[in-house]
């Protein structure tokens, strides 16, 4: 498909939303979340009643799940080299009572409850249409010139305060400005399947989905509780390797109907309470393939976000209780420019 109106590419991928909500869109499906959108999730308020839906941000603990990802290191700030917790302020100024504490984070931004920026996975693609293909992602952007950093830069940038890296276009910042706020709706794995791991494709997520009466419909923020984050909890940052590997359900980003069905359903985002929300590796297939289907369909094609790790127990026990599957659901990350991916704190208003 061709879109002259577009300065970065002449021919978009397949199945893809490029251009679709304006040449320079950095928000794809997070555009549904429409004030219309907030207030379908405002009148599912029932109670009042809140759940936090992360994690400690601490765990799931260690690197078992990704070598790369480690767990937050809190410090004291200092001065001169003093620490400033438990500080008495006396020792600036004889006269004062106060004591003050005061902290910092070295934090890797997606090791815990998360949302991946449309930064985060991008692909080879022939955006010229003239057989040579160059690193790109959502809506066209390139590697080098809009997300900074690696063997593709060869430029000195200042990108939100981290010299020479991050994402100029693309940052997890856009979703933090648009608020990440509108109608959750859950769908509940564990108890058809318990903490085990489990492939769901289209098939296993519409029988799960009739049987518990969950409809989705356009512009829905779209919540899935796999078991993961459960036995992630429950071990206390303690469950080794393959304790996490085989825990939990996981969507087959392989299930080219289920992809399908995820750009039909116009769902804004998906939700999961896993790590990676699909299986990974994916199922194996023949020829030059995403080693992340799903996350190549919704990141870089759909505009769609990811989130990850998320803790849903009491929210899933509590709405299975009353007979509900939706709810207000506020979710903005940290508006940290530049950043492929950001810890978030979900709140669900039931």
């Amino acid at each position: 498909m061709q879109d002259t109106n577009s300065p970065r590419w002449q021919r978009r991928p397949d199945g893809s939303t490029w251009g679709d909500f304006g040449p320079d869109d950095q928000l794809g499906r997070v555009n549904l979340l429409t004030p219309e959108q907030v207030l379908k999730g405002v009148r599912e308020v029932r109670t009042g009643q809140t759940f936090c839906l992360s994690l400690p941000l601490d765990l799931p603990g260690g690197n078992a799940l990704n070598a790369r990802r480690h767990p937050p290191r809190l410090a004291a700030t200092e001065r001169d080299g003093v620490p400033y917790m438990n500080f008495p302020m006396q020792n600036l100024d004889p006269t004062s009572i106060d004591v003050l504490s005061d902290d910092q984070v070295l934090l890797t931004l997606q090791y815990s409850t998360q949302w991946d920026a449309f930064a985060h996975v991008g692909a080879w693609f022939d955006v010229e249409g003239k057989g040579e293909e160059r690193k790109v992602y959502y809506n066209g952007y390139r590697a080098g010139e809009h997300v900074l950093g690696g063997e593709d830069d060869g430029h000195e940038h200042d990108c939100g305060g981290t010299h020479g890296m991050g994402a100029r276009r693309l940052g997890v910042e856009n979703f933090a400005v648009k608020g990440m706020q509108g109608r959750g709706v859950l769908v509940d794995f564990v108890p058809h399947f318990g903490t085990a791991r489990t492939l769901v494709g289209y098939d296993i997520l519409q029988d799960v989905m009739r049987r518990d009466g969950v409809t989705v419909e356009p512009g829905d923020m779209l919540v899935l509780r796999t078991g993961f984050a459960d036995v992630v909890m429950d071990g206390a940052g303690h469950a080794d390797a393959e304790t996490l590997h085989n825990a939990g359900a996981v969507l087959d980003g392989a299930d080219e109907r289920l992809l399908q069905w995820i750009t039909d359903s116009g769902i804004a985002c998906i939700c999961a309470d896993n790590y990676a929300v699909e299986a990974y590796p994916a199922r194996e297939r023949e020829g030059r393939k995403s080693l992340l289907p799903l996350h190549h369909h919704c990141l870089f094609k759909l505009g769609l976000p990811l989130a990850e790790l998320w803790y849903l127990r009491e929210l899933a026990e509590y709405l299975r209780a009353e007979g509900r599957n939706r709810f207000l659901l506020t979710a903005p990350p940290l508006r940290l420019p530049g950043a492929v991916g950001s810890p978030v704190t979900p709140v669900a208003t039931v």
